[in-house]
Parts: structure tokens; C-alpha cells; sequence
């Protein structure tokens, strides 16, 4: 009721700002203890060998540098994943760089990775009192050449490695220039057993395992996915995370910020994200969990993802348009209906 009332008026200031303002409203009720605590423990669920309370997490992008992760526990959330994380600090794009199309209940971002860097996330997430699961998103400066990707890939999981419940590595958001081609066949390959040989390194060194998913595009022809698949299969990743935002502006054309460069997500990516989900599950057979993200705006659309194949979902702009609520309603559904584990 509260974030229905609040939401005209955010939605009157340009979208960084409120979205600024928002996390910033949600960090002062947790410090002054008038944020309630919507902790849910039902259809608990075991994915990469972690115990989730709950099937729905927060995907990354909404508290980019994990200064929130606080606050954020207390909605209910199964998991929290924060990032995208570069291993320097980097603006990002000019601003402005965040957009509403409402008419469609969309959100198209061309943020370009803005962080303060790998350093600081670690710094903020050793302040949280948070004690559930913690993804950390990782990525690659926008300076960095494709061709030294790796390295800065390499950079982050040696960092966030003893901090993380699990390392995402995104290779897939279309706003930093080339990164998605870190999708075919020949840079996945040497990507991939790369940063697994150095995760069994790592498990040595810190005597834990730490899972690394990976983040992948929409955009994606079944072809290429039925590759992706296989690669993962080969290198024995621990988890996939389908999708990230879509570059298709399919009846979004004509409408208000509806041509802006970036990356859409929201209800327009829901059956595309989908329907990537659907053809990674026939080509994994369940040797590794699927993570359902991308346009989940209500529980059935969770449900749906849980259906095609994902073990758990991830909400982002369903927040945006539905509020907080949306998390209780989400598990409300799959507490009733258990998904699969992986």
C-alpha cells in the first residue's frame, strides 16, 4: 500500500534518481529499526550446493556496490546478488542513462557498469550484517581490451572469493562495448576453463568451494545456446543465469523513451527469457541449475520460469513497478509449489 502511494511521486523524478533515493529511504528505515524484517523460510531449496531459504532472490544491478545488502535482507529475499563489479571504480555511461517506458512496464538501462570498484564492494559487504546467501556479479572495466578480459574476470573471483556464497560472471550485459562476444564458442572456451582451473585453485587456498554461475543474454540464437550449453556441461560450471537484458525493442517502437539505447527488461523480456530458460534445461538435463531472471513481474511469471526449468528466480524491474511486496507474493506461489532443486 505504501509503495503504491510513493510510487507516482518517484515516478515523477528521472529514473537514477529515484532509484537512488529509494535505496537510500530503505537504508535509513534499517539503521533507525523501523524496516521489518519479511524474512521467509519456506520451500527452502538446495542449488550449487548452498541451502536457499527461498527460492526468490534479487538480481544484481539494483545495489550495484552492495551498500544496501542490509536493508535489502529484510524483504524476504532467498539470496541477494550485488554487481556488477569491475575490478577498478568506473562511472559508467553519461548519464542520463536509466529510462521507464510505463505504457509497457519496462526499464531500459545503458549504465555501463558504474561501480566503485571491487575493493570497496568487499569493504561494504564486511560492514553488512547480513548472514544469508550473497551472489557477487562480476565484470570487466570498460577499458580493458576483450582480449584481456580474463584477466580482469581473474582480478574480481580471487577477490570476492572468500566473501561470495557465489561468483556470477556476466558476459552479457549489451552496455560495455564487445563483452557479450565473450559469448561464442572460442572466447566462452578459454573464458570458462580459466576461471574454473583458478576456482579449484581458490578452493585449495581457502579450504571452501565457492559456485560460479554464469549470466547470459536473451539475445541468443538456439544454436549458440545449445553451444553455451555444452560448454558449461565441459567445464562443469556450477549454475547458469537466464537472462540478462534484451537489445529487441519489439512494440516498444512508438512509445515514450521506447528507442533509447540499452538494455530493456521488464515485462517485454518475460517470454524471451523464458523461452532461453526452456532450451537450456533441454540441453542440461538438469546437470546444472538454471537461475530464471528477466521480466518476472508477478508470481505466475516466477512460476513460469519454475516451470520451464529454473531451480530460482530472480526479481529486479517487477520491484520497480510492483514494489516490495512482490517478493512475499512470489513466495507466497512457490512456497505452494516447490521448485526443482539443482
Amino acid at each position: 500500500m505504501t509503495y503504491n502511494l510513493l510510487r507516482p511521486l518517484l515516478f515523477l523524478l528521472d529514473a537514477e534518481t529515484a532509484h537512488t533515493l529509494t535505496l537510500d529511504a530503505l537504508g535509513l528505515l534499517k539503521k533507525t529499526g523501523l524496516l521489518p524484517n519479511r524474512a521467509v523460510h519456506c520451500a527452502p531449496v538446495r542449488v550449487m550446493g548452498l541451502d536457499f531459504p527461498n527460492p526468490v532472490g534479487l538480481a544484481a544491478g539494483l545495489d550495484k556496490n552492495g551498500a544496501y545488502i542490509s536493508a535489502l535482507a529484510r524483504l524476504g529475499f532467498g539470496f541477494i546478488e550485488v554487481g556488477t563489479v569491475t575490478p577498478r571504480p568506473q562511472p559508467g555511461n553519461p548519464r542520463p542513462r536509466l529510462f521507464r517506458v510505463p505504457q509497457a512496464e519496462a526499464i531500459i538501462n545503458r549504465m555501463g557498469f558504474n561501480n566503485v570498484g571491487i575493493d570497496k564492494l568487499i569493504e561494504n559487504i564486511r560492514q553488512a550484517d547480513y548472514q544469508g546467501i550473497l551472489g557477487i556479479n562480476i565484470g570487466k572495466n570498460a577499458d580493458t581490451l576483450l582480449q584481456n578480459a580474463v584477466d580482469d574476470y581473474l582480478i574480481c573471483l580471487r577477490k570476492a572469493y572468500p566473501y561470495a556464497s557465489y561468483v556470477t560472471v556476466n558476459i552479457s550485459s549489451p552496455n560495455t562495448k564487445q563483452l557479450r562476444q565473450l559469448q561464442n564458442e572460442t572466447e566462452l572456451e578459454q573464458l570458462l576453463g580459466t576461471l574454473k582451473t583458478e576456482q579449484t585453485r581458490l578452493s585449495d587456498q581457502h579450504g571452501r568451494y565457492t559456485p560460479l554461475a554464469v549470466k547470459i543474454a536473451p539475445d541468443l540464437e538456439s544454436a549458440q545456446i545449445e553451444v553455451i550449453a555444452s560448454l558449461l556441461l565441459k567445464h562443469r560450471m556450477d549454475a547458469v543465469i537466464a537472462t540478462n537484458t534484451t537489445t529487441a525493442r519489439d512494440g516498444l517502437e512508438h512509445l515514450p523513451h521506447g528507442d533509447e539505447q540499452g538494455g530493456l527488461s521488464g515485462t517485454p523480456l518475460t517470454e524471451r527469457s523464458t523461452a532461453v530458460i526452456r532450451q537450456l534445461a533441454t540441453h542440461l538435463q538438469q546437470a546444472i541449475p538454471i537461475i530464471g531472471a528477466g521480466g518476472i513481474m508477478s508470481p505466475l511469471n516466477a512460476q513460469a520460469k519454475i516451470e520451464a526449468g529454473a531451480s530460482l528466480v530472480q526479481v529486479y524491474s517487477g520491484l520497480i513497478y510492483h514494489g516490495p511486496n512482490l517478493v512475499s507474493e512470489i513466495t507466497s506461489l512457490l512456497c505452494s509449489r516447490p521448485p526443482h532443486a539443482g
